[in-house]
């Protein structure tokens, strides 16, 4: 072999290690980092063969099981179940839960596979909206039945949808509603 070549071939190779091994380092770095989305049967069965090991990081998302919710009385410590189409897991947490978490609402939760049915969260947030949930879930979930929080603003909720339809085909008109049509719409609606 011509030793200009051999050079050539040694230096692309020395180049090919040198990527290999920072990719190889930055993965390593952001193993830590990775947290996997998880639902409770994927927990108990595993996930394409593979069940998370106990200690990993992970990300949980489910339905909370209605009467499930227990609250130590002396600290913000709150554990509940969480379901989709299979076996409950039961989730720890302590702090403060968020204003929209409910009993039969969607949750996702992050934090530490503590025991092989069992998980401690860092963190518990509940959905934004009653028919928004994780696409990972929702797939899993399909015919669970969804309990819809109940209306607690004094409006109906033929009242509210109503309104805003009237309000959003007025401002699509080009026709913004006046304040004296706005405290109409609302007043008839209550």
């Amino acid at each position: 072999m011509n030793p200009r070549r051999k050079q050539r071939l040694t230096v692309v190779a020395l180049i090919g290690l040198l990527v290999a091994s920072a990719i190889g380092l930055m993965l390593y770095a952001l193993n830590d980092s990775i947290d996997l989305f998880y639902t409770p049967s994927e927990i108990i069965e595993g996930k394409n063969g593979l069940k998370p090991q106990v200690g990993q990081r992970l990300r949980i998302g489910g339905m909370v099981v209605p009467g499930t919710v227990s609250r130590d009385p002396d600290s913000l410590a709150v554990s509940f179940d969480l379901v989709d189409t299979g076996p409950a897991v039961t989730v720890t947490f302590t702090g403060i839960l968020p204003d929209l978490f409910r009993e039969g609402q969607g949750i996702v939760a992050t934090g530490v596979l503590t025991d092989s049915r069992q998980i401690n969260a860092q963190e518990v947030l509940a959905k934004h909206d009653e028919e928004y949930m994780p696409p990972e879930l929702a797939e899993k979930m399909k015919g669970i039945k969804h309990v819809k929080p109940e209306d607690k603003s004094g409006y109906g909720s033929s009242d509210v949808s109503s309104y805003n339809k009237s309000t959003y085909e007025s401002g699509v008109s080009g026709n913004k509603p006046s304040k004296a049509d706005l405290t109409t719409s609302m007043s008839e609606g209550q």
